[in-house]
């Protein structure tokens, strides 16, 4: 049945290329850099001879920058973490590509499996550990550009146990 206030597509909309938004060259919403980072985690061959593991520091190589965001490939061997800390006023994601990483925030502990991500706001505290017996690489988006960590001296103590699903 149609009503007035139906829209219905007669034809191609494609030879309609004004009504259509162009290809973005860069992300520019969550859901953009989202699959930004799901992009590149799928393309092992691109991060995954880069990785090097460092049982003093964690070890960090920045993979690539945009018009005002960076993504930053990071390991952690058993028992590293990132302490308590912020990112200013960044927002990111974090993909988890190999191994299993724990992240702690005030609202809790969560699991983070290969493929996981946590997308967070400016000013959001956590600390994200390797508390797993083997080594695990993450991806880190941030936009704008991390300029600033600032770390917390009480560190997020876990309340709950949630697994997120990979």
């Amino acid at each position: 049945m149609n009503s007035d206030s139906d829209i219905q597509i007669a034809g191609d909309l494609l030879e309609v290329p004004h009504l259509l938004q162009p290809a973005r060259e860069h992300p520019a919403t969550v859901a953009e850099f989202a699959g930004l980072a799901r992009a590149l985690a799928a393309d092992r061959a691109q991060w995954a001879p880069l990785v090097q593991y460092d049982a003093t520091t964690r070890w960090y190589h920045r993979l690539r920058t945009g018009p005002g965001y960076e993504v930053w490939l990071l390991s952690w061997v058993p028992g590293q973490s990132s302490g308590s800390h912020d990112h200013g006023r960044s927002s990111g994601v974090l993909t988890v590509l190999a191994g299993e990483l724990t992240e702690r925030s005030e609202s809790g502990s969560r699991a983070l499996a290969p493929g996981a991500q946590r997308v967070f706001a400016p000013g959001y505290v956590h600390e994200v550990v390797n508390d797993a017996i083997e080594p695990a690489v993450s991806l880190h988006i941030y936009y704008p550009g991390l300029t600033e960590m600032p770390m917390h001296s009480a560190r997020c103590a876990p309340a709950t146990q949630d697994v997120v699903p990979a």
